[in-house]
């Protein structure tokens, strides 16, 4: 930790040279970020310094070269910059410019025909790949067209989704209250029922006035009434009797006293009722 830290300082130091460090937290994570950038920054650095060491070599070579091919121009041809006319000054430039261009080591024809041999490739080689990329945006431009299509069918369906949950809940909410409601008052009722039973008992009432007892007394008088529709069928072809008196009075008389029975026990049950 101690030596991350000296590092840290150092490193920070020299990036902000006169200038005050700014403050931060030291913390363990803080710390490990620092240094971190500080031998990344270090290691560029030291990228850096060689490769401009290694610019430097080269331009130091060239410049040689020149003086070479210069020597060679004034021993060999007795042409010199000042010899030069604008128009073959201007060629000579131009030239010149273009092998820097082309990155090649000289200017002679062995040299232009690869470097442009390869620049062409390179350009054939860029514009295949422009197509393909091409082809692939215009595939990407049809899948998103497709894409925000189903998204916006996505957001009304959720907006549908989210509409109905909302009546739903309201109704829920609704039945909800109905069903407390219900439930409130079938306990009321069942308080005022078990109360009402209460005081029936306390007063002695007599059950066979109980509703139950009521209805039942009810099926029997039903049963008792249709018990008499055949009675009263028998008692019909004795309305016009034969001239035999007695025995047509004998059977009048069992009618009558069976009919009697019945309608007493109907009168019974109804003062019950």
């Amino acid at each position: 930790m101690c030596e991350k830290m000296n590092n840290v300082n150092s490193w920070l130091s020299a990036v902000y040279g006169d200038q005050p460090v700014p403050h931060f937290e030291v913390n363990t994570r803080t710390v490990d970020i620092l240094y971190q950038l500080a031998q990344s920054s270090e290691a560029r650095c030291s990228d850096t310094a060689l490769l401009t060491e290694d610019l430097r070599q080269k331009a130091s070579e060239y410049q040689c070269e020149g003086a070479h091919y210069r020597d060679v121009l004034l021993q060999g041809v007795g042409l010199s910059c000042a010899s030069l006319s604008k128009p073959a000054d201007d060629y000579l430039s131009a030239l010149v410019d273009t092998a820097m261009v082309l990155g090649v080591r000289d200017t002679s024809l062995g040299s232009f025909m690869p470097a442009v041999n390869n620049l062409t490739n390179t350009l054939l080689e860029e514009e295949k790949s422009n197509r393909r990329l091409e082809r692939e945006l215009r595939a990407l431009r049809s899948r998103l067209g497709a894409t925000l299509v189903m998204r916006s069918n996505l957001q009304e369906d959720i907006n549908k989704t989210v509409k109905s949950q909302s009546v739903e809940s309201a109704k829920a909410e609704e039945r909800m209250l109905n069903m407390d409601f219900v439930t409130a008052k079938a306990k009321e009722l069942s308080t005022r029922r078990e109360r009402a039973d209460a005081q029936l008992v306390s007063r002695n009432m007599d059950k066979s006035i109980t509703h139950p007892a009521i209805v039942q007394l009810s099926e029997e008088v039903t049963t008792l009434k249709q018990e008499i529709i055949p009675m009263k069928k028998k008692l019909e072809p004795y309305m016009d009797l034969s001239p035999s008196p007695s025995l047509a009075q004998v059977k009048i008389e069992e009618a009558k006293r069976e009919l009697a029975a019945i309608c007493s026990q109907l009168e019974v049950n109804m003062d019950f009722k």
